[in-house]
């Protein structure tokens, strides 16, 4: 691994007078030793990422930086100016300038080397030994860390500290005895940090040492989760549990930040967490104080969630599922509506029409419904690769993508469907993962990311889902299909009612999402089962929080103020088949709402099933019903299980509460005997 600066990467006498003239200088050092192959596109890169956010810091300091693919290996140079370079810095002109290289993907080994140095930066001494030093050799040892910035110095250790192991303290004659244990102190205010910057190289670092030391003048405790190049490691759910107070110092996205609900939180840019720390920590001290604002939970896709550490098996298993489900489902509302709209304007042979390409009249209201329709299939197209492309994102991140979306098109190819695509993206993640468990020496980790890992995890992923799972997944889609396609009777209902006890078990988690991704795979070539399931946990979904909304109307006095609120609302998100809308309900009283939710929901789903029910729109609620096969008895089944978990509902609260009375009652006549 070569050094990452060094005397020939120094320049102590740096006399370009712009920015763009000083990264031209460095980077002519950079090129001179192979490590920047394309001079002219690297500066590129940097005036790029120079024009997201300037630069400059607070004590003289510059450090323009990207990542490159026209980097060989990270890299750092050094250059001194004599007259001062504006780089946007509040208070003037940089005479220290770093100019930092890092290659696209760049291995993370180097990544933390170039983050330490961030870090070296908002030390005096280390700036300052920078500012004196005389050789270009005493320099890059400096920033390498083979030379300390100071000597050091003798410690004095502080009246009443503990002696050190070995020592023992001499007691003098007549000394007075050993005093009691003072009481404890106070517990010190507690605060945790994500700092985070586009590149995730120099910025992210700073502010979280900024924080850090800003903490400990402060007297509070500061944890930081620094979410750069080289990956970022989760803070211990402990700390955060246990924290008073948030600040994201933050240029792109928090990851995960849903882990914060609930706390006060100050959200600003990273170098407001470089330049003014105090200020943040003041800030949400007082916040913490007057019960400030929290940081609201998230409500979309479960992005980056490839599973903590602590998570078992299972528990990852279903998130790298609910990863790809929740980015294909947008792909499902657009597909799915506008081929039911197509239908609807255009009747059931819509699809039989021309490519609008080669026919389409303007005046015709078939030429509309079939360019709906083959935009819908062009959107539906997406299912099978997306859910591939991200289950294996959630598993492996980034590199997970390529592989996931090849083995996705290829489950298309062989006919394997829905099922090929979950298959798919858990090899694509499983491959991923196995390549970058391999020692790779460190002349190729450059190109990791960008041609080694989708090279050869693409083929190996190919090959499998060809020649070896294909066909066998194929199979077993078509006799799933085949199976859809026979439901009758007894049959039928009983799946209607399997699929409304999941839709309203966990009301839009986990268990939800598998029915319901169950019923759209089926969207993807429709016969009439398949459309009879749609239909069936659409309507079943639909249950929980219409039934809320009813027995707040009914008997509101069983329900809080807030919830009687929310009742309200949830008369809209149950007809918009939101069936989260019955999430507050079942959080406050889970044992009596859940179970009756269960109730409604599998009692819907079997009348809709024994109806006959049918629909081709994979979402919309009842803004789609003239899109549903016998809509007048697919709204009876929604009415009757609404009304079923509405009346074990208000049953079972009301048991509740003339249990609740007659306690006293007893109370009194256990005191009277």
């Amino acid at each position: 691994m070569s050094e990452l600066i060094t005397a020939e990467l120094v320049d102590l006498g740096l006399s370009a007078e712009t920015k763009e003239a000083a990264a031209r200088s460095l980077a002519e050092r950079m090129a001179a030793l192979g490590r920047v192959t394309d001079l002219e596109g690297f500066l590129a890169d940097v005036a790029a990422r120079e024009a997201q956010m300037p630069t400059g810091l607070d004590g003289g300091i510059g450090i323009p930086h990207c990542r490159s693919a026209h980097v060989t290996e990270p890299t750092l140079a050094f250059g001194r100016s004599t007259s001062g370079i504006d780089f946007g810095a509040p208070d003037g002109p940089a005479d220290l300038i770093f100019l930092i290289a890092a290659p696209t993907g760049g291995d993370a080994d180097h990544l933390t080397i170039l983050a330490s140095l961030a870090r070296h930066l908002m030390d005096e001494a280390f700036t300052g030994a920078l500012r004196s030093a005389t050789e270009p050799e005493r320099a890059a040892a400096l920033i390498r860390g083979d030379e300390p910035a100071a000597e050091a110095t003798d410690s004095v250790k502080p009246a009443g500290a503990p002696a050190a192991d070995g020592e023992a303290e001499a007691a003098s004659p007549g000394a007075p005895a050993p005093q009691p244990c003072p009481a404890p102190e106070p517990t010190p205010f507690r605060i945790v940090a994500v700092t985070s910057c586009p590149t995730g190289i120099a910025h992210t670092y700073m502010a979280a040492e900024s924080l850090e030391k800003a903490g400990q003048a402060a007297g509070v405790v500061v944890s930081v989760e620094t979410q750069g190049s080289a990956g970022f490691k989760r803070l211990d759910p402990q700390l955060v549990a246990d924290a008073d107070g948030v600040i994201f110092a933050h240029d792109v996205e928090v990851r995960d930040k849903e882990r914060f609900a609930g706390k006060p939180t100050v959200d600003v840019g990273v170098k407001a967490g470089i330049n003014r720390p105090a200020e943040l920590i003041a800030e949400v001290r007082e916040k913490a104080e007057r019960g400030g604002e929290s940081v609201p939970a998230r409500t979309a896709a479960p992005m980056d969630r490839g599973g903590d550490e602590g998570d078992g098996f299972g528990t990852r298993l279903r998130k790298w599922l609910m990863t790809g489900v929740s980015y294909m489902v947008p792909f499902v509302a657009a597909g799915g509506l506008l081929i039911a709209l197509a239908f609807a304007i255009g009747g059931y042979t819509i699809d039989k029409a021309p490519s609008v390409a080669e026919h389409f009249v303007w005046t015709e209201s078939t030429s509309w419904a079939a360019l709906l329709f083959q935009v819908g299939g062009v959107a539906f197209g997406f299912l099978v690769p997306i859910l591939a492309g991200f289950i294996a994102y959630g598993m492996a991140d980034r590199p997970g993508l390529v592989p996931g979306f090849v083995g996705g098109a290829v489950a298309l190819t062989v006919n394997a469907g829905f099922l090929g695509g979950l298959i798919a993206g858990l090899l694509a993640g499983a491959v991923v993962m196995a390549i970058q468990r391999v020692d790779i020496p460190p002349v190729l980790r450059g190109i990791m990311p960008v041609v080694v890992i989708p090279l050869f995890s693409s083929a190996i992923v190919g090959f499998l889902m060809f020649l070896v799972v294909g066909k066998p997944v194929a199979a077993l889609q078509k006799a799933l299909t085949d199976w859809l396609s026979g439901l009758s009777g007894a049959n039928a209902i009983i799946l209607g009612v399997i699929l409304g006890l999941m839709m309203c078990f966990d009301l839009g988690g986990p268990l939800n999402k598998v029915a319901y991704a169950f019923a759209v795979g089926g969207l993807a070539h429709p016969n009439e089962g398949s459309l009879k399931v749609m239909a069936a946990v659409m309507a079943a979904g639909m249950v929980p929080p219409l039934a809320m909304a009813l027995a707040t109307t009914v008997r509101g006095r069983l329900f809080t103020r807030t919830e009687r609120e929310n009742g309200k609302a949830a008369w809209v998100l149950g007809a918009s088949f939101i069936t989260e809308g019955a999430i507050p309900f079942a959080a406050a009283d889970p044992l009596r709402v859940i179970p009756s939710a269960m109730a409604g929901g599998a009692v819907t789903g079997a009348l809709s099933m024994a109806f006959g029910c049918s629909l081709r729109a994979p979402h919309g609620g009842i803004f789609v019903v003239p899109l549903i096969g016998r809509p007048l008895l697919y709204l009876l089944a929604i009415a009757a299980g609404t009304a079923v978990t509405a009346a074990l509902v208000i049953l079972l609260k009301s048991l509740r509460e003339k249990t609740s009375a007659a306690r006293p009652d007893e109370s009194k006549a256990n005191v009277a005997a």
